[in-house]
């Protein structure tokens, strides 16, 4: 459902990339925006919860369709949680590093176009030590879980719970650089190919 608020201003409900796409093919009839930001969104999508995220699912629906893209996500944790505003620290930083992304960003070639992830540290904005061009990282062991629960009412139901989110990855990734004060940006493409095992199982052909 897409729904014209004003002039320039409409509502869509869906998913992010559903959203997208009736921004871009209804909305926008007839010429495309410059820039998708998706996000801010409430929580990190550093890690392996780049793979779960409506966030990034957002951006790169919009970097398919040849439109530069970014993910924008705000970690939350003990030092930011609390504040009057838990997303002071994009709200005040986003703005000068997505001018400073598109002035950098490299052509494009029309095959699996980057995008890019972009997650802002759990901590005030006058504590963000800067920013790091980062790998997607991994936390070990800190994966959704399912579990059974009942309602007051007896209603049985599934439970999906989160891991910790305040484990660091490796050096040079994502969820550390945010964890150490640093807003992490990451070049991402739809290609999920595992390009170093490739030739390896070439064997099997």
């Amino acid at each position: 459902m897409l729904s014209q608020l004003e002039e320039r201003r409409f509502a869509a409900e869906g998913s992010p990339a559903d959203c997208v796409l009736a921004g871009i093919h209804v909305a926008m009839t007839g010429e495309k925006p410059d820039l998708v930001l998706s996000g801010v969104n409430r929580g990190n999508n550093s890690a392996e919860n780049a793979l779960y995220s409506g966030t990034l699912g957002g951006a790169m629906e919009a970097a398919l369709q040849g439109i530069p893209a970014m993910a924008l996500s705000q970690y939350f944790g003990p030092h930011n949680r609390e504040l009057p505003d838990p997303f002071e620290a994009s709200a005040a930083h986003a703005v000068g590093l997505i001018r400073k992304i598109l002035a950098a960003a490299p052509e494009e070639d029309e095959d699996y176009r980057l995008f890019y992830n972009i997650n802002f540290p759990p901590v005030p904005a006058d504590a963000v030590k800067g920013t790091r061009v980062v790998r997607q990282g991994f936390r070990r062991g800190s994966h959704f879980s399912a579990e059974e629960q009942t309602s007051p009412t007896g209603r049985r139901y599934l439970w999906i719970k989160g891991g910790d989110q305040h484990v660091h990855t490796a050096p040079d990734t994502d969820a550390s650089a945010n964890l150490e004060g640093y807003i992490s940006v990451t070049p991402m493409r739809a290609d999920l190919t595992a390009d170093e095992t490739l030739e390896a199982f070439k064997r099997i052909e």
